[in-house]
């Protein structure tokens, strides 16, 4: 039987065909070893020409019911790989013409529609898996983490490494006591490997006929198309990506978050190389404080520090690292600075090492306290989609979890557009807002707007927060909130 049919589809074949052929109930299908059509999740994908495809690759024994995405031609190797899922540009359109039939949605779109696509599915009754960043900004975080409660949904955030062993024994070394009491965090990465730093092109292209571009743009202000924003580098542009911090921290800061309950940071404060009004910096650095946490296992949670570190930028080598080994995984990695000693490792805890070698060679690895997940991230997610209210058990990025860890990420390119004012920012997470702004404070930037030579402009800084934090959306757009 085909194995794409919708569980819709299956129903209305049996019952036309009933006199044809007897039909294997479920249950002895599946203790054949194969999944009846009935045991399948009905997915659909909304951006599925880069990470999308990667991960509805990764969930293919589900039944593939739709795919949505702006770009037909981008698309195309994805559409080709599910020859039985309905195709669609505008995923409104998808979720009224067969939005019954869909019971999950993975959202891949670049991060500034993020927000809008999940919301509309859990609001439709489905379950989501949104790449990360999780959302663009620090309230449409908070809003999807509200919405999944609301809706019951079950939700997991695309950074697939934190179902990964590794973060769940970096967490249990800490927690062990073994390094001591930890004050001070580094992480690091070596993006951007896209263009940053950019001012808008001056003039823009005729848009190809396979693309929309009005729905690429979606809630961000129109501007004209240019291939300097589709299909990848949009990552570099404030309207419509993150910037490096969005794009790794999500990745390399999920083990320094999940291992030190980190929570809401108190102040953030950055540096940057020269920041304008359209794109993220070339490099970066920022520093978040948090406060106090409860004692976890053996080791009280003090108050601690946590530096990031992008664009080529590095942490100071840590004692006892042998000389020309790379840190972490070279690329990206982090540091634990304990009292007793320090752990050091890649994003998402691997190849971790506890340092000096010398102390901690023969030291028994701490007992496993945290579930492990046996299948993959996405595999995690469908499992959870399928169990019972009663009896499920959440996937381990489900947004109670990665929501507050993409508010930390995001927040932080607060500091890095409002760094002209020189001064640490005081963050007030609960209620989503920097408390020690005046009226009259102003920030300044460069312009970057196109036809216009590139000079020094002046915005007030509580509007400009303001906006940062939760942006005003084009007309016709909204969360539905």
């Amino acid at each position: 039987m085909n194995q794409q049919f919708s569980r819709r589809r299956f129903i209305g074949l049996t019952a036309t065909t009933a006199g044809m052929f007897t039909i294997v109930p479920s249950y002895a299908v599946s203790g054949l070893g194969h999944v009846a059509p009935s045991d399948k999740l009905n997915i659909a994908g909304i951006g599925v020409g880069g990470k999308g495809n990667v991960n509805l690759n990764n969930m293919k024994s589900e039944n593939m019911v739709a795919l949505c995405d702006i770009d037909r031609q981008y698309a195309k190797r994805c559409f080709d790989g599910f020859p039985g899922a309905r195709q669609y540009v505008d995923y409104r359109r998808m979720f009224d013409e067969i939005g019954k039939s869909i019971d999950a949605v993975v959202i891949a779109t670049p991060d500034h529609t993020h927000a809008v696509c999940a919301m509309a599915a859990m609001q439709s009754g489905k379950h989501v898996y949104v790449q990360k960043p999780l959302t663009h900004s620090v309230y449409e975080s908070r809003m999807l983490l509200e919405a999944s409660r609301r809706y019951k949904a079950v939700t997991q955030m695309g950074n697939e490494g934190h179902s990964n062993d590794t973060v769940s024994e970096v967490c249990e070394w800490i927690w062990s006591g073994a390094i001591g009491e930890i004050t001070r965090v580094d992480a690091w990465t070596n993006r951007p490997i896209w263009p940053q730093g950019l001012t808008r092109p001056e003039q823009g292209m005729w848009t190809p006929d396979h693309i929309d571009w009005d729905l690429f743009i979606g809630p961000a202000p129109m501007r004209p198309y240019h291939r300097a924003y589709h299909p990848w580098d949009w990552r570099g542009w404030w309207d419509f990506g993150t910037g490096a911090l969005g794009d790794m921290a999500c990745h390399v800061l999920d083990v320094a978050f999940a291992a030190m309950k980190l929570g809401h940071p108190v102040s953030v404060e950055a540096s940057a190389t020269a920041i304008n009004t359209e794109s993220a910096p070339v490099a970066s650095t920022i520093q978040y404080d948090f406060p106090a946490r409860a004692r976890e296992g053996k080791v009280n949670m003090p108050a601690v520090t946590v530096y990031w570190y992008d664009g080529g930028l590095l942490p100071r080598r840590p004692e006892g690292l042998p000389d020309g080994e790379a840190l972490g995984t070279g690329a990206n990695g982090v540091i634990f600075h304990g009292s007793k000693g320090k752990l050091v490792c890649g994003n998402y805890g691997e190849n971790y090492q506890l340092l000096p070698e010398s102390k901690f060679a023969n030291m028994a690895k701490p007992a496993a306290r945290l579930r492990r997940v046996e299948t993959s991230h996405e595999m995690d997610w469908v499992r959870a989609c399928k169990e019972s209210p009663e009896n499920r058990v959440l996937p381990l990025s489900n947004f109670e979890y990665s929501g507050p860890l993409n508010e930390m990420v995001v927040m932080g390119n607060l500091a890095v557009r409002l760094k002209s004012l020189n001064k640490k920012l005081a963050w007030d997470g609960p209620n989503m807002r920097i408390t020690n702004l005046a009226d009259s404070d102003v920030i300044r930037v460069t312009n970057g707007i196109p036809g216009q030579e590139p000079r020094r402009v002046t915005l007030n800084a509580k509007q400009a927060a303001e906006e940062y934090i939760r942006h005003t959306y084009r007309q016709g757009w909204s969360l539905g909130v």
